[in-house]
């Protein structure tokens, strides 16, 4: 593989921001689509793929999400076009048969509820991780958050489903005139070792 050029890794990482004031512009449900497609191919172990997306777009959809967040995230939460609520299956390996065919993947999984969790954590993290990237590379901007009351939310949004929320990610175009000054970063030397 080659490097990607500068200015896709300026859009990506560089330039990109976290975004908390949104223009009053729609985001087409068939670039919803095209994310997803983007997202589901990053890597997860065992290809177990455990997140699951909600792309709240409707005004009742936002007023279900409304009460399940802190005070300081309503306003801007409510503002944005889409709100993703990224859940993680704590089933997810019963599609493992599907997903892994290549051995008795769902075998390492049943009945270990530590290794479910963690596994469902740490490879939902990362497809939420993926979604970020994937929306700036389509032209999207992004505000990923916590902030919220997770019980209030697989209430809200998951009830009767194993599926349990993980993260938040607000979704649109964002007004760069209002974000913050880009804070700091830590160096090579304070976050990295080689060994």
């Amino acid at each position: 593989m080659s490097p990607l050029p500068t200015a896709t890794l300026d859009t990506l990482f560089r330039e990109a921001r976290t975004h908390y004031h949104w223009q009053d512009r729609r985001v087409e449900p068939a670039l919803l689509r095209e994310l997803y497609d983007l997202v589901k191919m990053g890597p997860t172990s065992a290809n177990c793929s455990p997140a699951r997306f909600v792309f709240v777009t409707s005004q009742e959809g936002k007023e279900k999400l409304r009460p399940c967040l802190d005070a300081g995230n309503v306003e801007k939460t409510m503002a944005a076009p889409v709100n993703v609520i990224i859940g993680m299956d704590m089933e997810f390996y019963e599609k493992l048969p599907q997903l892994f065919p290549h051995a008795d993947a769902r075998a390492w999984f049943a009945g270990q509820p530590q290794k479910i969790h963690d596994t469902a954590f740490r490879n939902s993290s990362l497809q939420g991780g993926y979604l970020i990237l994937a929306a700036r590379a389509l032209g999207l901007d992004c505000g990923p958050m916590s902030g919220f009351d997770a019980k209030k939310l697989d209430e809200a949004f998951f009830a009767g489903t194993s599926i349990r929320t993980n993260f938040l990610c607000n979704l649109g175009y964002g007004t760069p005139e209002k974000l913050y000054p880009r804070s700091p970063r830590l160096d090579f030397a304070e976050a990295c070792r080689v060994e």
